[in-house]
């Protein structure tokens, strides 16, 4: 299995579906072995455990490490806890997300060193830049997640598959798992030398998160991609269907296999949360896909009807300093709390917090995080464009530009208590079908198939 990326380093869903699925597959006794840049630290481990291997995988993870990967570094081999069956291979690379770096807004005042081309850059934005080159850390993480794609991620994508192939054709593995664009070029090369079949999992195309305007570089790298794949794995049938319409790629190929959420019971939070206000929340990528633009305007609109509420925008992205100037030329930014990129117990927290999710995408392929929202007894409010729409009946849906309708149903989840209740209710029962354990079984029928379909193209004339 080939991944970008992996808890606690994520910067959105893919990274939440990669665990949920290798864990369930882990669980179902398969032995996965999972390929990552090296980016996993134990003095970063928030919110799981790095342990070494056992003796008998450490005699023969220590045989494997022998072959250098890559600019003469050793790859990392590591173990998880709670994962029985399967090892985590980290390579070097130079970054694990390629949206940016989602970390928290930094304190008002510190100022970091920048390249000649990013003040030439900031001086054409209207920035002052001093002559020491010191730029407040804000507005330069700021300018280097402009871009949908951060730093030379292409570049590591190949330096990625270079290394993938060196440190992994010589394991013992029957198919190689794909996710999404970044990993196609190492899962077709391993392919080629291999002979094993290829699945592509996609979680998201180029144009949900570019629109019209796609990047085509990474176009065509996703086209070659599910045109190389034995069998592709899309995370819904909307997503299917852009597939078919925008790749040209044969519907009877896809399998959708829907995301699911962990179950079992949420962990009480030891912090008592008071409040007169009710939270509405958004939580994800600050761009263009997500629609943060759609949630203010439906923000304005709720408060001129109901007073005490406060909208929390939890997450990070090129489009977070707008939001937050758009908020101000509304007259509402001291009702709108700009929370930041969160990880592990504070995104529990901050599900706990909150009156109602909304998830205003333009485009989403499936959408995890209303899920774990309604893990967490919070009503939700969806977009009709998204691939979770299609399997949740207790959800209310609206389409993304419709902030009118948007305002409503968020004033009435927040003033009849009813509807709420009734949606936190049957929104229990609704989880209980879509589990990662559920998922897994149907990827690993994905597997079978494309390894069955892998022999039967090298079955010679006559037999």
């Amino acid at each position: 299995m080939l991944g970008w990326e992996f808890p606690p380093f994520i910067s959105g869903g893919l990274g939440t579906a990669c665990h949920g699925l290798t864990r369930a597959l882990d669980r179902l006794g398969h032995e996965v072995t999972f390929v990552l840049p090296r980016a996993v630290d134990r003095a970063h481990a928030s919110h799981i455990d790095l342990i070494s291997p056992d003796p008998e995988m450490e005699q023969r993870l220590i045989a494997e490490q022998r072959a250098r990967v890559g600019g003469g570094h050793l790859a990392t081999t590591f173990r998880l806890e709670g994962f029985g069956h399967t090892q985590f291979f980290g390579l070097p690379a130079a970054r694990v997300s390629p949206y940016g770096d989602p970390g928290p807004v930094a304190p008002a005042g510190e100022k970091v060193s920048v390249t000649e081309a990013e003040k030439a850059a900031l001086r054409a934005a209207g920035v002052w830049v001093p002559e020491d080159g010191g730029v407040d850390v804000n507005i330069v993480r700021e300018l280097r997640n402009r871009s949908d794609y951060h730093g030379d991620v292409l570049g590591d994508s190949q330096r990625y598959a270079r290394m993938v192939v060196q440190l992994c054709r010589s394991l013992r593995f029957e198919v190689i798992h794909a996710h999404d664009w970044m990993t196609y070029p190492a899962a077709m090369a391993l392919a080629q030398v291999t002979g094993k079949p290829m699945v592509a999992h996609i979680h998201s195309t180029e144009f949900d998160r570019s629109g019209e305007h796609v990047h085509q570089r990474v176009y065509d790298i996703e086209r070659r991609g599910m045109h190389a794949a034995i069998k592709v794995i899309a995370v819904s049938n909307y997503t299917k269907s852009l597939c078919t319409a925008r790749y040209a790629l044969d519907p009877d190929k896809i399998q959708v296999v829907y995301n699911g959420v962990e179950s079992g019971p949420q962990p009480a939070d030891d912090d008592q949360i008071e409040s007169k206000d009710r939270i509405v929340l958004f939580l994800g990528r600050i761009t263009m896909q997500k629609g943060p633009e759609y949630f203010i305007a439906a923000a304005k609109r709720v408060l001129e009807k109901v007073e005490n509420v406060k909208f929390v925008v939890a997450g990070a992205g090129d489009m977070a300093r707008r939001m937050i100037e758009l908020a101000a030329e509304m007259g509402i930014g001291h009702k709108v709390l700009f929370a930041g990129f969160l990880r592990g117990k504070d995104v529990a927290r901050v599900f706990r917090m909150a009156d109602c999710y909304v998830m205003p995408s333009v485009s989403e392929p499936f959408g995890i995080a209303p899920l774990e929202a309604m893990s967490h007894d919070v009503p939700v409010i969806i977009s009709k464009q998204s691939g979770v729409s299609e399997v949740l009946t207790h959800a209310l849906k609206v389409d993304f530009w419709d902030v009118d309708e948007m305002a409503n149903k968020i004033v009435a989840v927040l003033r009849h208590p009813p509807l709420a209740n009734t949606l936190r209710e049957h929104g229990r029962f609704e989880l209980r079908r879509l589990t990662w354990d559920g998922a897994a079984a149907k990827c690993v029928e994905v597997y079978r198939s494309a390894v069955q379909a892998m022999e039967e193209r090298f079955v010679p004339v006559g037999v």
